[in-house]
């Protein structure tokens, strides 16, 4: 595995990050209190090129390795985790799921709008009483002449009320995985609704919502992949998302290490700055340390999706340690800062309240072990 960046590679990242530095980290405390991005942020990165990483040019997007897509996902991570979730939401659940997964026409109708930021998709899977028993889902899809009929309710949908299209996963055939089929459904749709959940503790500028499906007519046509075939679908793409989640993890760590630096080598105590005492020293270095292993793991982790190999395992030993990693850099940004760490003046507690769902959604930490744990032993211990 080769670990230098090209110089595209480099640019890319360079490029992201100044981007970021003007046009989200000065508006972050803002949009966090209001509970919303400005939603004009979107076009703007999508002029920078975050919405069509690794989709194809024939569909509007850049093409593009997988590391530099991990790249842009830790600047977005690094500058505000609730921008990483409405790119990786929409580019890379639902614009990969139709781009490994979708027919030609479903291709040309929702790529270049994904890619260009112009359109944006949700990842209908969670419900209200099924999140990690994905496979025992309850919304149901049933057939009616060349049409579906869906009914059910999701919960904890990214982009819910900004989507264009939500990516459905619905009941068609009989108990658990096998009986589970995918389906494009544009938002407009009668029958369609989405409610924002507000009061989040974390990635509150980002759009969260429960939508509720009554009678939600689709013609076959919205059907993606073939009935039954929904479940795989959902876990393959969420392989790729947890890889997502781990780089924009990466993020947080590397903007804990940062501010922190900052605040420890400005802020004096005692006659000396904050840097100058061996605990405090002690945190950083913790903090650096798991900015370097998170990076290490997430880089693996897409150089071998560019080279075509399989990465599951790897996928959810990344997101595990990066998300957990995440956690305690914050934590610790916020000891170092002291009680100025409590407010949200200072990026601390902000990178504390985002991080935390990260060991949760795309598969909780509990549920990456559980993979890791059935890979290594051939035994599987899910229920």
């Amino acid at each position: 595995m080769d670990l230098s960046l090209s110089v595209e590679q480099e640019s890319f990242r360079a490029l992201a990050r100044d981007f970021l530095e003007k046009e989200a980290v000065p508006h972050r405390i803002e949009w966090d209190r209001n509970e919303s991005v400005d939603l004009s942020i979107i076009a703007k990165m999508a002029e920078i090129g975050f919405f069509g990483l690794t989709i194809p040019e024939e569909y509007g997007g850049l093409g593009g390795d997988y590391l530099t897509y991990v790249l842009g996902m830790e600047e977005l991570g690094r500058a505000d985790s609730a921008l990483r979730g409405i790119v990786s939401v929409s580019n890379g659940l639902v614009g990969k799921s139709i781009l490994g997964f979708g027919t030609e026409e479903q291709k040309q109708e929702w790529l270049p709008g994904i890619a260009t930021g112009t359109k944006l998709g949700c990842f209908g899977l969670t419900e209200p009483d099924t999140g990690s028993d994905a496979g025992n889902l309850t919304a149901r899809a049933r057939r009616d002449g060349s049409d579906y009929v869906i009914t059910g309710q999701k919960l904890f949908i990214t982009n819910g009320t900004w989507a264009d299209v939500a990516l459905v996963f619905a009941r068609t055939g009989g108990d658990g995985p096998r009986g589970i089929t995918a389906f494009l459904v544009p938002t407009g749709t009668a029958g369609f609704e989405a409610r924002e959940i507000k009061g989040k503790l974390g990635l509150r500028g980002q759009a969260t919502a429960e939508l509720f499906l009554s009678d939600v007519r689709v013609p076959e046509s919205a059907r993606l992949g073939e009935e039954g075939q929904g479940f795989k679908i959902a876990m393959t793409t969420l392989d790729k998302g947890r890889v997502s989640v781990a780089a924009g993890c990466v993020g947080i760590v590397q903007g804990c290490l940062e501010t922190s630096v900052d605040y420890a080598t400005t802020r004096t105590q005692f006659g000396r700055p904050l840097a100058g005492f061996q605990l405090v020293q002690d945190m950083i270095a913790d903090i650096s340390l798991d900015a370097d292993a998170s990076r290490l793991l997430v880089w693996r982790c897409a150089d071998l999706i560019d080279r075509g190999l399989p990465f599951g395992i790897a996928a959810s030993k990344a997101k595990l340690f990066a998300s957990e990693a995440a956690v305690r850099a914050a934590n610790n940004a916020i000891q170092i800062y002291g009680g100025a760490g409590y407010i949200d003046e200072y990026p601390a507690q902000k990178y504390l309240r985002d991080a935390r769902v990260m060991t949760l959604y795309e598969g909780t930490s509990q549920i990456q072990k559980l993979l890791i744990g059935r890979a290594e032993t051939g035994i599987s211990a899910f229920v």
